[in-house]
């Protein structure tokens, strides 16, 4: 799997991870759970790393650390902190450690602004204390880009965390560009689109163009169009299957063609 630079730094991410939302949220016993080693091998198999979470995922942090407990392969940890409040912060980041099974988080992120100030600072000191090793925002909606953008220009930030698709693709104007000129790495989530554009397409054959730059699947079309921007450092698609997670990963092989290569493209 390619990889690429956090900026600033010497340390590279493989460029497709995987999201934790709906897919790790089971419990033991489930079948849906019995599943999950398969997911982390797959993605592990490939070369790939970044695992992220949240604890606004029902179980999938408690799952995660599951998982990890006996997995063979090291992984890059990301989770946030969502809440209102300094104590309440750090209680949510105390517990998200406990059930992630570490003591060091990579990425620690402060999702959709909330209380952003406040949680920004205790995640600084994290950091400082090497509890964290990473710092970042996340969002997942354009009504937010103006926020978005505003925070990226006045703190420093290792990470933004934000949603780009073919369909969605409005943090190509300003926010994917700016996270580049201030040296922050990227994670894409939701790189299939937020309007069911995955499972339409699927009802569509591949255009011939896919086979030129080694997709079998339309979901590694959708990837490869996200990672074709060079400020994206890691596209996160969620699964909770193994079958969908070696899928998603061989996007981040092979030709990875840059934003020209998409200009005349169509998806119709």
């Amino acid at each position: 799997m390619h990889t690429r630079l956090i900026p600033g730094t010497t340390e590279s991410l493989p460029v497709i991870g995987c999201g934790t939302y709906r897919g790790f949220d089971h419990r033991p016993g489930s079948p849906e759970y019995a599943r999950l080693p398969g997911v982390l091998n797959a993605l592990f198999t490939a070369g790939g790393s970044v695992l992220d979470s949240s604890p606004m995922y029902g179980r999938a942090e408690a799952t995660t650390g599951e998982m990890l407990h006996h997995a063979q392969s090291p992984a890059f940890i990301a989770t946030k902190v969502w809440t209102q409040g300094r104590e309440a912060g750090l209680r949510q980041m105390e517990t998200s450690m406990q059930r992630l099974g570490t003591t060091r988080i990579d990425l620690m992120q402060i999702h959709n602004l909330l209380d952003w100030r406040t949680q920004l600072a205790s995640v600084r000191e994290w950091q400082a204390a090497g509890r964290v090793r990473y710092i970042g925002i996340s969002h997942y909606t354009a009504s937010a880009y103006a926020d978005v953008e505003a925070v990226l220009r006045t703190e420093k930030l290792d990470f933004l965390q934000i949603n780009y698709a073919w369909d969605a693709p409005e943090a190509a104007e300003r926010l994917l560009p700016l996270a580049a000129e201030r040296g922050v790495a990227v994670l894409v989530n939701m790189p299939f689109g937020g309007g069911g554009l995955l499972r339409r397409l699927k009802t569509k054959a591949l255009p011939a163009w896919a086979a030129d730059i080694g997709c079998t699947h339309w979901s590694q079309v959708l990837l490869k169009f996200v990672l074709s921007h060079p400020a994206v450092t890691c596209a996160i698609p969620g699964s909770g299957d193994a079958a969908h997670m070696a899928q998603n990963a061989a996007a981040g092989t092979g030709v990875l063609p840059d934003a020209q290569f998409w200009r005349d493209k169509s998806l119709a």
